[in-house]
């Protein structure tokens, strides 16, 4: 009976799809549960190899009434020449220290107003008074560190009006960010390893690998104290290190 022999022949199909099913199924809980997950996380330590110095110079033009502001354009000239001055002559200084002119980055001018005096709240005291501050911002960068202390103490000598501290780098970034993702990657492996002679078991193939966290890169800063900016010849001045920390997350697969 025709009706009959079509199921009959397709049973077998049926059942064979089933079969070819069933097998991919186990072998995919089967991989779950026979994997070793592992998360490490390495630190590394490194010494700067180059840094930047900020400084600024800045001049005021004298104090006077907030109306009479705007005509005092011959002392805002003044002053600005003042600072130009200053400025040439301390990135002079610091040629004649050595550093090549690339090495010297001379900030735009910026002008803004102070207020010097303000009247008093019952409307008593002197009248508002008003001058104008001129600024020119001076960074240097320097590949060898060893030469800091010496340039501190010509911005120093030189009268800058103020020191920004110091910001210690590394010249090759990648390279170190790479040091501290291998050494997470390391680690990663040390601890599988040592769980798996723990527990008896072999590992194989490395089935999932991914940063828990990209290397962090902080430069190291190191501020100026007033003390320090006074006593240059006799201050010290460590640059320490620079933290780079990087994490993993890697799974091998358990052999029996």
């Amino acid at each position: 009976m025709p009706p009959f022999v079509t199921l009959r022949r397709s049973a077998p199909i049926a059942l064979l799809a089933l079969a070819l099913a069933a097998p991919v199924g186990a072998l995919a809980d089967d991989t779950v549960t026979r994997r070793l997950d592992v998360q490490a996380q390495a630190q590394l330590d490194v010494a700067p190899d180059r840094a930047s110095l900020s400084a600024r110079l800045w001049e005021h033009t004298p104090a006077v009434a907030q109306d009479a502001r705007d005509s005092d354009l011959e002392a805002l000239g003044e002053a600005r020449n003042r600072l130009e001055r200053r400025a040439g002559e301390l990135i002079r200084t610091l040629e004649a220290a050595g550093l090549e002119r690339d090495a010297i980055r001379a900030g735009s001018l910026q002008v803004r107003p102070e207020h010097v005096s303000r009247p008093s709240r019952n409307g008593d005291g002197e009248p508002v008074k008003v001058r104008t501050r001129l600024e020119r911002p001076i960074d240097i960068e320097v590949n060898d560190i060893e030469r800091v202390p010496m340039l501190l103490d010509a911005l120093t000598e030189a009268g800058v009006d103020a020191l920004d501290g110091v910001r210690y780098d590394l010249a090759d970034r990648d390279a170190a960010t790479d040091d501290a993702l291998e050494k997470a990657l390391e680690k990663a492996r040390h601890k599988a390893e040592l769980m798996a002679d723990t527990l008896g078991v072999s590992l194989g193939d490395v089935i999932t690998v991914s940063e828990t966290n990209a290397p962090v890169f902080q430069p190291r800063m190191m501020a100026m104290s007033t003390d320090a900016r006074e006593s240059a010849p006799q201050a010290e001045y460590r640059p320490g290190t620079i933290s780079i920390d990087a994490g993993v997350s890697v799974s091998w697969e358990i052999e029996r």
